[in-house]
């Protein structure tokens, strides 16, 4: 059974982009949405078990978004993505309950069936 993800960015382009690359990688797109709102929304609604989630969206950045994503019984595995690879360490994501961080132009080099099981980048 494949790991069902919800796809989180303001930018149409980059959503297609992923929802192209997960689905080739084995992944099912269950939804994909341009903010915060309704980034939890489809979580509550789909209960996915994965999140790829932009730091910057129009109503709220991504870290908070996580926040209110994670801490609770069958939390999706959140990996967050952004432009800025220098911007978010480590210790700052896990207290989020990100998994891990991955750069918008790596995406398509990235081992995203670790990157969403395992803590780190």
């Amino acid at each position: 059974m494949p790991l069902t993800v919800v796809i989180v960015d303001d930018d149409a382009g980059f959503r297609c982009v992923a929802r192209r690359l997960l689905r080739v990688r084995g992944f099912r797109v269950v939804a994909d949405v341009a903010d915060g709102a309704a980034a939890i929304a489809a979580v509550r609604l789909h209960r996915p078990d994965c999140v790829l989630l932009d730091v910057t969206l129009p109503d709220r950045d991504g870290l908070s978004v996580a926040r209110a994503l994670t801490g609770r019984p069958g939390a999706p595995s959140i990996v967050l993505t952004s432009i800025d690879p220098e911007r978010y360490p480590d210790s700052m994501l896990a207290g989020c309950g990100v998994r891990a961080f991955v750069v918008k132009d790596r995406l398509v080099d990235a081992d995203l069936q670790r990157l969403f099981s395992s803590a780190g980048t």
